[in-house]
C-alpha cells in the first residue's frame, strides 16, 4: 500500500464529498481546492494506485470514460443525466433478473444504468398562479 500524500488525501476527499462516481477531470477540479498545483497526470496515477490498493472501484458505463467511486458500497446501480452527463448512485435494485435470461442460461451478476435528467437539469416548474390562455 502506497503512503498517503497530500495529493492522495485531496483525491480521496473529493471522491468522498461528491457521493457519486467522478471522472478524473471532476476529481481534479474538486481536489485542486485543497492542492492548487495538482495535475491530471497525478490524478490518474493516484486513481490507478487507489484501485490497485482496493480503495476505489472503477465505474464503467457503455461508451463512457471510467469514473471512480470508493469501495464499500453495497450492490447498487447508476443513473446518468442525459443533460449534464453526471453519474449518480442508485441504491435500489430490481432484484433477481434471471427470468430475463434465455432459457437454460444462468445469470451470475448484472449492472443497470438508468438515463434521464437529474434534479438540477429538470425543466423548471411553471410559476404558480400563471395560467395558459385558452384560444
Amino acid at each position: 500500500m502506497e503512503r498517503s500524500t497530500r495529493q492522495r488525501t485531496a483525491i480521496r476527499d473529493a471522491l468522498t464529498a461528491a457521493q457519486r462516481p467522478l471522472l478524473p477531470q471532476e476529481v481534479l477540479d474538486a481536489a485542486q481546492a485543497a492542492v492548487p498545483g495538482l495535475g491530471i497526470a497525478t490524478v490518474y496515477r493516484n486513481l490507478k494506485a487507489m484501485v490497485e490498493d482496493g480503495e476505489l472501484q472503477p465505474v464503467e458505463l457503455p461508451g463512457e470514460n471510467l469514473r471512480y467511486e470508493p469501495v464499500g458500497h453495497a450492490h447498487h446501480h447508476h443513473f446518468q443525466c442525459t443533460a449534464c452527463e453526471r453519474v449518480f448512485d442508485v441504491h435500489a435494485c430490481p432484484g433477481n433478473l434471471a427470468r430475463l435470461a434465455p432459457a437454460g442460461f444462468t445469470v451470475e451478476t448484472h449492472e443497470l444504468t438508468l438515463y434521464g435528467r437529474c434534479k438540477d437539469c429538470q425543466a423548471p416548474a411553471p410559476t404558480a398562479g400563471v395560467r395558459a390562455r385558452a384560444r
